[in-house]
């Protein structure tokens, strides 16, 4: 039987972040997936230029829609943008606390635009972060919602994912690809361990979306069955090949998106 998953994210009609790259990694990664949209934006490699959002109440009965008749095996969410939308979705999520999920907390597109309204932080934190198999922020997303400055060595970073832990998720993947250093590690924090996955920086200005792509990819595989530390480890390593393929693809002027099918399609280069 095919394993699946529901995204509940924003669109990015560039196709490298949002709803976009979700589904693309979910393919990739052998998973079916689904979407129900929180968001319009309109962007592209060089930046956001404007959002429009999704009616709370539309939000809300799109993933009713999923629920009432197609089997979920993991849920990403994403993008959330006020407090009315993150409480639809916690709302509609209720009843399926049974089903694991991964909460990306996007917050700061990578050009500097807000996607997070400031009343959505606490809703955020008291409505979705409890619900969370794995939260995968940022170093900036974790010190803006712990109002904090960032985190700038290994020990803040600990220090730090411990302290969100105990807003209810029952794992903290701290990104760190934006530590000042050579290396790119992240840390997965659970309740009775610690552990920093190393990996070198890539050299490349395509990275629209890794975020986007990271937390769909660990979705993909918790859909599988695989338990949290193999998800991530394996999500990381997808991560890893789609950045190394991303200058292969000439997309935009800006930041460029990641190459989702980089494996698959690198007999075309």
């Amino acid at each position: 039987m095919i394993s699946t998953a529901l995204s509940i994210a924003g669109s990015d009609p560039s196709g490298g972040a949002g709803i976009q790259a979700d589904l693309k990694t979910f393919s990739a990664n052998g998973v079916y997936g689904m979407s129900a949209i929180t968001a319009l934006t309109a962007q592209n490699t060089k930046g956001v230029n404007s959002i429009h959002l999704v009616p709370p109440s539309f939000v809300f009965e799109q993933i009713k829609a999923i629920f009432d008749d197609i089997r979920v095996d993991a849920i990403k969410i994403g993008m959330i943008a006020n407090a009315s939308i993150a409480n639809a979705v916690a709302d509609a999520l209720q009843d399926h606390r049974n089903i694991p999920i991964v909460l990306d907390p996007v917050m700061i597109a990578k050009g500097g635009h807000s996607l997070l309204e400031d009343d959505a932080v606490i809703a955020l934190k008291e409505r979705l972060l409890p619900l969370a198999d794995v939260l995968t922020p940022n170093l900036a997303e974790a010190a803006s919602l712990l109002g904090e400055k960032i985190a700038s060595t290994r020990a803040e970073i600990e220090k730090q994912g411990k302290t969100l832990l105990a807003f209810g998720s029952k794992s903290i993947l701290m990104k760190g690809g934006h530590l000042d250093s050579e290396d790119s590690p992240d840390l997965l924090i659970t309740k009775s361990d610690s552990i920093w996955l190393e990996a070198s920086r890539i050299d490349t200005k395509n990275t629209h979306g890794t975020g986007c792509t990271l937390s769909s990819a660990i979705t993909a595989e918790i859909a599988k069955g695989s338990t949290y530390e193999v998800a991530v480890k394996n999500a990381k390593l997808y991560v890893l090949d789609v950045i190394s393929g991303a200058d292969s693809l000439h997309i935009g002027s800006g930041h460029g998106p990641t190459h989702h099918f980089h494996s698959l399609w690198s007999n075309q280069f």
